[in-house]
């Protein structure tokens, strides 16, 4: 028996792959998506703490990271924040703007999932089968390819790799994509955790442990970028928007800064407070900016000797070094806590060999890459949704 013909095959019912799906459909093309997991978009609705931070409302090519800065710009400008936002709005989902611009549905990630699987049936044209795993992709003489999985043979005109990453392997995260496209003979740039908590091993992992829940504002930089946002103390390390962000520009065996009060002066601040309370003791200033438990370990950390020194009898030079070091602490993670936990995969398919206009490999005609299997990297945000929603949009035409 024949095995079922389509017209696109699209491996992986997440983000990028449910936006494909339904866009092809309304091309005319007959679609089938095949979902390793048990359930569809298992990521979409853990994403944001399950509030789904599904775009931002400032989108620009320098949020991403990749080899080719480049390669986003015509997919970005073709399917725009707006335009998903116009079909949030068109079905009515409840959302509301955080920090930075992020946009979380009030009612939950069930709405942009179901919002995908609704653009999906409107057609009849997508059919959609989970615990489906792929076995091996072949490609069929003249053109077309055969993809064999755990349910049979099935063949298409044009196949779409939108199985994502490695992040969150319990979501059914494989690195089915990275093989398809090295079979292919594409470049994969290796890939590691992003989005990720920095984990201690050293005298500072006591800190964390004992501060694990506390979270004050802070900026955490290092030579390539910084992001000032909340740090939150885990009993592993560090974790909250900042660490997460920097992650993506830290490599194993560097040290970054932290700045534990930024948008302060502190050596002015500390000289003003030597003048008008000289008898007060640094860790109880230091205690009007941030938690008493904070300001505990990094007199620990810091200023053991001066504990019980008030301001008045200490030198300006003193305080400058104390200023110094809060503001630029630096600390040397002994890692990450991996894929387990990471929210995106950096690294992937090389973006030289795909085209920003379609999607297509330039090696293989009729195979197409979306979404985080590409060496494309939003920050934290819902850059990583809009990237999602802007390649499959941009694939969409041509599948």
């Amino acid at each position: 028996m024949a095995a079922p013909f389509y017209d696109v095959i699209v491996l992986g019912a997440g983000a990028s792959g449910l936006m494909l799906a339904s866009m092809a459909a309304k091309h005319g093309r007959k679609v089938l998506v095949l979902e390793k997991a048990n359930k569809v978009g298992k990521k979409i609705l853990m994403s944001g703490g399950g509030k789904c931070n599904f775009t931002n409302l400032y989108v620009e090519p320098e949020n991403y990271i990749s080899h080719n800065p480049h390669f986003v710009i015509s997919a970005l400008s073709r399917y725009s924040n707006w335009d998903f936002i116009g079909m949030v709005c068109d079905y009515g989902i409840e959302y509301e703007e955080r920090r930075h611009g992020q946009l979380f549905t009030l009612n939950g990630a069930k709405d942009i999932l179901n919002m995908l699987l609704s653009e999906c049936d409107k057609t009849g044209r997508v059919d959609i089968k989970t615990s489906c795993e792929v076995k091996a992709v072949n490609p069929l003489e003249g053109k077309g390819f055969q993809v064999a999985t755990v349910q049979g043979y099935f063949e298409c005109e044009s196949l779409v790799v939108a199985s994502g990453g490695l992040s969150i392997p319990t979501l059914g995260g494989s690195g089915i994509g990275y093989d398809i496209a090295k079979q292919f003979g594409h470049h994969v740039y290796p890939t590691r955790a992003g989005l990720v908590p920095f984990t201690f091993s050293d005298q500072f992992k006591e800190v964390t442990t004992r501060l694990s829940g506390n979270a004050l504002e802070a900026t955490l930089s290092n030579e390539l970028n910084a992001f000032t946002e909340a740090l939150l103390f885990t009993h592993r390390g560090l974790s909250g928007p900042s660490s997460l962000q920097l992650s993506n520009y830290w490599h194993m065996g560097e040290s970054f800064q932290i700045n534990f009060l930024p948008g302060l002066d502190v050596f002015e601040w500390l000289k003003q407070k030597k003048q008008s309370q000289p008898k007060v003791l640094l860790r109880t200033l230091l205690s009007e900016q941030m938690a008493k438990s904070i300001v505990t370990e990094l007199q620990n950390l810091i200023w053991p000797a001066d504990s019980e020194t008030a301001i008045g009898n200490l030198s300006d030079q003193r305080l400058e070094h104390i200023s110094t070091q809060l503001q630029h602490f630096s600390v040397k993670p002994s890692g990450t806590e991996g894929y387990r936990t990471a929210e995106v995969t950096l690294g992937g398919v090389d973006t030289a060999e795909v085209s920003s206009k379609t999607m297509e490999s330039k090696k293989q005609k009729g195979l197409y890459f979306l979404g985080e299997v590409l060496d494309v990297t939003g920050h934290l945000g819902g850059y990583n949704f809009q990237w999602a929603w802007a390649s499959a949009h941009a694939a969409s035409q041509f599948v």
